[in-house]
């Protein structure tokens, strides 16, 4: 097993486009780490230029202390699973998960050995003999990703292993690469759009956007501690609500104004957010999670929204609703659909809040309803740097 260090790489292609810049990573031997970011954000390309498949522009890889910028793939001691598994459509399972043990010519007893070790550690045993094409989607990337353990490298990189399965079928299979990568302990680089297979995958997470690594952290601290705008907004499910607001300070009291609003700030708030008393009569971006609003009639010792009932979908367990607010909602730049907006017709209300309710709340379209909101969990960005306001 070993370390992956990566620094201040650069890709840069012809034509001028920078895809990677100043990229500084360390990822622990053993560690499973999460790239993940919007499409075009460079992830896949830093995975390839780990792997040896893309020649950096400058910086430097190494694996295990050893510097690879020159080495070829194959001389990486790495193993790669692809978004699209890449398996021989006319080998059997068998000769697919040891194609690369027989092509280093490796003795026929040690190569069946670690088939079968593979396969009976993937529930594959079954399939041995059949080919592909007899397979699901599922147990094809299982062939993959045995065709990757089976050699024992020192790191696996996987590029989107699970983006061509069908929901369900992710939900499993990332449970599977998270326990298999437990139980080998072998350094692991994973590239995924999803947020939610990082923030349950990875030891840790980084998030990258416009070629620039934003925020690395453990996928706790990336929900709580968001260092800046696009990591707020990126990271959650549904992501943060971010509005245009100012700060006004009153001796010891801090409010942050949100349209016609003026909510204290909690004490919990100021602790993590010490910079916000500086700020006083300033505009800044104020971000508030779903889970953090509430019906009125159930916390009415909080502060209140004015809100107006756009749409409510019903999750079972409770309900996700949408409304619309006196206030103006923040993108950050690089994000694509990242939440809601005002940004319908004019004179039309779009959604522009959005929170977790209870499951047997009455929300009626069209209503007029105040929204509870804990000032001890908001969030402060700067509206010019997006940085947060630590």
């Amino acid at each position: 097993m070993a370390d992956v260090q990566i620094e201040a790489v650069d890709k840069v292609y012809e034509g001028g486009v920078h895809a990677v810049r100043d990229l500084s990573l360390e990822i622990s031997d053993g560690e499973f780490l999460v790239l993940v970011g919007p499409s075009g954000c460079g992830k896949t390309t830093a995975l390839r230029m780990v792997a040896g498949l893309e020649a950096i522009t400058d910086g430097k890889i190494s694996i295990g202390g050893r510097v690879v910028n020159d080495l070829t793939p194959k001389d990486r001691d790495i193993a790669m699973v692809f978004q699209n598994y890449a398996l021989y459509p006319h080998l059997s399972v068998a000769d697919n998960i040891g194609f690369g043990l027989r092509l280093r010519k490796q003795p026929k007893r040690e190569v069946e050995q670690r088939i079968a070790w593979a396969a009976k550690l993937l529930d594959l045993t079954p399939y041995l003999a059949r080919k592909p094409r007899e397979l699901s989607g599922g147990q094809r990337q299982r062939v993959a990703m045995g065709r990757a353990i089976v050699r024992n490298p020192q790191v696996f990189l996987m590029d989107e292993p699970l983006s061509n399965l069908d929901a369900k079928l992710r939900v499993q299979m990332r449970a599977e690469i998270a326990k298999l990568q437990r139980e080998l302990g072998t350094t692991t680089i994973y590239v995924t759009h999803d947020q939610i297979e990082a923030m349950t995958m990875g030891d840790r997470v980084a998030v990258m956007s416009m070629g620039v690594l934003l925020q690395v952290d453990r996928p706790q601290a990336l929900y709580d501690e968001p260092a800046n705008l696009f990591v707020a907004s990126f990271i959650g499910t549904p992501p943060m609500n971010l509005f245009s607001g100012r700060i006004r300070v009153e001796g010891e009291n801090v409010f942050a104004e949100i349209g016609p609003a003026s909510i204290p700030v909690g004490v919990a708030c100021l602790r993590r957010y010490g910079a916000i008393k500086a700020m006083a009569g300033k505009g800044v971006v104020v971000g508030m999670r779903a889970e953090d609003l509430h019906p009125a009639e159930s916390r009415p010792d909080l502060p209140m929204l004015d809100a107006t009932v756009e749409l409510v979908e019903a999750l079972g367990s409770g309900q996700q609703a949408y409304f619309h607010v006196d206030a103006d909602p923040v993108r950050p730049p690089g994000t694509h659909g990242a939440g809601p907006e005002d940004n319908g017709d004019e004179g039309i209300a779009q959604p522009n809040l959005i929170a977790h309710y209870p499951p047997r709340v009455d929300l009626r379209l069209g209503s007029r309803v105040k929204v509870a909101v804990d000032p001890g969990s908001l969030h402060f960005f700067d509206e010019e740097t997006g940085a947060a306001l630590r």
